[in-house]
Formats: structure tokens, sequence, C-alpha cells
């Protein structure tokens, strides 16, 4: 009933602050807010695979950027009234558009998954690296869709009964879709298939041994985790109106991952925290120098040598 009481105060001061925003007269806020809601859920999607699944994913902005080209292509296409391919008519609608991103995303991760997830350790990691920056280079070389510069987005995807125009309301969706994603991996976690997941970052080698199938286990949560952080790019570039490779950079990936561990890994509100504390300091320490990083670094040096469990470790909420 506590842990309940909490997360119900939380989400009603989260549901409150762009009112609250609006009363101080800081209407930037909400912009913040909405960007760490974003940011969070790609988090939230690295975190099942990284936190309960052992599984260190050094190119999980690949399908970031996968998720927001998907929304800015479907919009240059319905801005030009052209399909793509001749085949597939472009869309402004964010049901088409937030579904098709996260499928475009999902099928990417089956198919590096496939590939990387037969190997372990170091090697696995610089696969995933290797695959994301393919993609990186892939999108600076489309002309069509402005390479390098970008892709701009005029206006914002149209769903019923909102107007993504008001930042308020695009918020109140980047914070409800938030919650519907925690909710979906905390049963997922609490399910058979998250007690398979946790006892492969364990032992992989003990559950294989007990005659679980490892490796389709991996590539299911691989798939779900790719196709979260698809829905987080997508609406990343609702909220920027931009898009451009940087979104699938291996700089973004060292970001999502820094806001797992610097939240905690394995656990629910971990990656949400993570993701607020980073956006929260870069803002914060960007006012006072341009050399923030010099200062950001050693913070989370700090954080990550004297609270192991990351920033929920702090308030004694541990993995599990």
């Amino acid at each position: 009933m506590r842990d309940r009481l909490i997360l119900a105060v939380l989400l009603a001061a989260a549901i409150a602050l762009p009112w609250v925003a609006t009363a101080l007269d800081q209407p930037a806020t909400t912009g913040v807010a909405t960007r760490i809601a974003c940011l969070a859920i790609a988090a939230v999607s690295l975190n099942l695979i990284l936190g309960h699944g052992g599984m260190v994913s050094f190119g999980h902005a690949a399908y970031f950027g996968l998720g927001g080209y998907t929304v800015g292509i479907l919009w240059e296409h319905f801005r030009l009234a052209e399909p793509i391919l001749g085949l597939i008519p472009g869309s402004n609608q964010l049901l088409v558009t937030l579904p098709a991103a996260m499928l475009v995303s999902g099928i990417a991760a089956a198919a590096i998954g496939a590939l990387s997830l037969r190997t372990s350790g170091v090697q696995f990691i610089m696969i995933t690296l290797a695959f994301a920056q393919m993609l990186f280079f892939l999108f600076v070389g489309l002309k069509a869709y402005g390479g390098d510069d970008g892709l701009m987005v005029r206006r914002r995807n149209e769903v019923p009964f909102l107007d993504l125009r008001d930042l308020n309301q695009l918020y109140w969706l980047c914070l409800g879709l938030l919650v519907v994603w925690l909710y979906f991996q905390h049963r997922i976690v609490r399910s058979r298939f998250g007690r398979v997941l946790e006892g492969i970052r364990q032992n992989e080698r003990r559950m294989a041994a007990l005659g679980v199938p490892v490796y389709p286990y991996k590539l299911v949560a691989f798939i779900i985790a790719g196709m979260g952080c698809g829905m987080a790019g997508a609406l990343t570039v609702n909220y920027l109106r931009f898009v451009s490779p940087d979104l699938m950079a291996w700089q973004k990936s060292g970001e999502l991952m820094i806001m797992v561990i610097l939240g905690g890994m394995g656990t629910l509100l971990g990656p949400v925290v993570g993701a607020a504390a980073l956006v929260g300091l870069e803002y914060t320490l960007g006012a006072i120098t341009e050399h923030w990083q010099f200062i950001l670094g050693p913070i989370l040096l700090l954080v990550v040598l004297f609270a192991r469990g990351g920033i929920m470790a702090i308030f004694g909420v541990r993995r599990g």
C-alpha cells in the first residue's frame, strides 16, 4: 500500500506539472519534462535487456533513430503526396505512424538480435555497436531524406480528440504512454518469461542445462526492447519536429545506458529517475558553464562508486 501510494503521488505530480509550470511562469519546464518522458521510455526498454536480461547492447539507439525516421519519412511522403516506393502511402496520423515506428524497429531488432545473440560478452557489445553504426551511416547517405542535415517534420502528427501542437497535450500523451510501457514491462518481469530472463542474466549456462531454450527468450526480449525504443524515437521526433542520424549515433546509446545505470538497473522506476537526473543535470550544469560534461563526469563516477544500485539504491530500492 505504501508503494502504491508513493506511485500515485508521483503520477499526480507529473500530471499537474504543466499547470504548475504555467503558474510559476516557467513554460519551458513542460518541454524538458516531455523530453524526459520520451527518453525514459527508451531507457525503460533498454532496462529490460540490460537490467533483467544481462545483455549489454551498445547499439540500442539504432531503434530510437529508426522510430524517429519512420515518422519523418511517412510525414515527408504525406506532404509530397507520393507513396513510398509507389506502394505505401504517407501519413500524418499518430495512430498510424506510432505503430509503424514500433513495427520497423521491431523488425530491425529481430534481424540484428538474430545475429548478435549468437555471441556474448565483448563480441555482443561490438556487434550491436557495429550494426548501429551501419544504420547511422546509411541514413547519413540518404540524401532524399536530408542526409547528414536531417529532415524537418513541419507539423506534429494528428491524434483524434487531441491537439499535439499544444505542448501540454503532447506531454500528457508521452506521460500516458510511459505509464503504459512501465506497466507492460512490470507485467513482463513478474511473469514466467521475466523469471526465465532473470535466470539467464544470473547464469545462462545453468538455465541451458535445465533445458530452457535460452536463445528464443533473449531474442523476444530484444525485440520488445527495440519496439519500445522505436516508440520513444517516434514521440521524440513529434516533440522536436526534426529527425537526423544523430538520434542513432553511438553517443545516444551511451546516454541511454547511463540513464539505466544511474537510476538503477533492474528496478521499475530506475530508468525514469536516471533519465530525469541526466537531463536535469545537463540543463542545470549547462546554465553554469559550457564545459558541463567536465562536471557531469565526476558526478556519475561518484554515483557508480558509492551507490552501487544507482539513485534508487539511495532510497532503499534495489533490483527485484
